[in-house]
């Protein structure tokens, strides 16, 4: 790895950026999507929720492999299901269909968050691993600001359709790249049972640990205020605010570049902070600017310049909680970094499919149901990470 590390790293972001990619891309589709089906948009947006389960549950099925037969076999079997799915949306007869098929595609997009997650704690330890996952988060950051303006300009020129074919030719690609240029950092233990029985007692093992505990729940209740963002910013942008499919691109890359600011920050901050500081005051902003979306909603001073700043603040914070929680949530961990990492994406993953069909469920023709949520999910997180810091104190981290 040391010898080619700028390469690895790439491809670790890469495969990292698979899921977001696969969400972010098809935004601005969504009232097409809705319109060629003849289907309502909330109906649409369950296919960004049924992504989301598809992640939370397929990561529980890499963990084990990953901690058994090594990283890159179950992250190839991966990459190739998620291939396989991304072509079979573009054949989608209607949106049950399209919803059934992105869980797919979510089954096999999670193996390149898990495994790059994994990969970071093989060769890692917790600090330094927070200046990667900042690393690795610069290149997640980079698929809401490209992803969503790729999309849009696909859509001027041909119809969603192509937003899936694009997505299977960027999985082909980090495919051969991880198959030629990625080397194996665990080797897998052989011994390792893949008996229920036995991978949910190693799954229990890794939940009930403090640590991992405490900051899992942390950043994985402050991550759902984005996933709420994610499900209901188009609807948000495109109808309630009136943008056009390339105006929402263009705002959606604005307030992205937030967590780009936010995680180079981070690595900087790192010198100076630790994790569990550094997290604490973020998550302490992020709570503040919840608020006042809410406040500024029911104050009728909500507008769109607005709304578009706060939402920027927003995912500043988040660019701060993601990498330090995660490293912290895993830092206890080195064999069985697979399963921990599974089991981090998980429920991360499983907090946003539950905030994302909150805010279709609650859909009332407005920005409340999405800024409500986002609002929720910071203050929990915030009021969550006063109740443990104290503990935390304790633990040398």
């Amino acid at each position: 790895m040391k010898s080619n590390t700028t390469v690895i790293l790439l491809i670790l972001g890469l495969l990292s950026a698979i899921g977001p990619f696969s969400i972010d891309m098809y935004l601005p589709a969504f009232e097409t999507i809705a319109r060629d089906f003849n289907s309502p948009i909330a109906h649409v947006q369950l296919s960004l929720t049924s992504y989301f389960v598809g992640i939370a549950i397929g990561q529980m099925v890499y963990g084990p492999l990953l901690d058994k037969y090594g990283r890159k076999k179950p992250l190839m079997i991966g990459l190739v299901i998620y291939s396989i799915a991304s072509i079979c949306c573009v054949f989608a007869q209607d949106v049950d269909q399209l919803i059934a098929l992105r869980f797919v595609q979510a089954l096999g997009s999670c193996a390149g968050m898990v495994a790059a997650r994994a990969m970071v704690q093989d060769y890692y330890d917790t600090r330094e691993a927070a200046r990667v996952f900042s690393l690795l988060m610069l290149v997640i950051a980079i698929s809401p600001i490209l992803a969503p303006s790729a999309g849009a300009l696909l859509l001027k020129y041909f119809d969603w359709h192509y937003i899936f074919i694009s997505l299977f030719v960027i999985a082909f690609i980090i495919l051969v790249c991880t198959k030629f240029l990625l080397p194996e950092s665990y080797a897998g233990n052989r011994s390792l049972s893949l008996r229920p029985r036995f991978v949910l007692s190693n799954f229990w093992g890794v939940f009930v640990n403090k640590v991992f505990l405490s900051y899992c729940m942390i950043g994985s209740i402050a991550s759902a205020g984005l996933y709420a963002y994610l499900a209901g910013s188009s609807y948000v942008m495109q109808e309630y605010y009136g943008l056009t499919q390339s105006e929402y691109g263009l705002a959606f890359a604005f307030v992205a570049s937030a967590l780009i600011i936010a995680t180079q920050l981070n690595r900087w901050l790192l010198k100076r902070w630790s994790s569990r500081q550094i997290s604490k005051i973020a998550n302490i902003w992020q709570s503040i600017i919840g608020i006042l979306m809410v406040i500024s909603y029911a104050t009728d001073t909500l507008t769109l310049t607005v709304l578009l700043l706060l939402i920027f603040f927003y995912l500043f914070g988040q660019g701060f909680i993601f990498p330090n929680t995660s490293a912290l949530a895993l830092s206890p961990f080195k064999a069985a970094a697979g399963s921990a990492s599974a089991l981090l994406g998980s429920i991360q993953m499983g907090f946003g499919a539950l905030t994302s069909a909150l805010v279709s469920y609650l859909h009332n023709n407005t920005a409340m149901p999405m800024v409500a949520v986002m609002c929720g999910c910071a203050t929990v997180a915030l009021v969550l990470h006063l109740m443990v810091t104290n503990s935390m104190r304790k633990l040398a981290i």
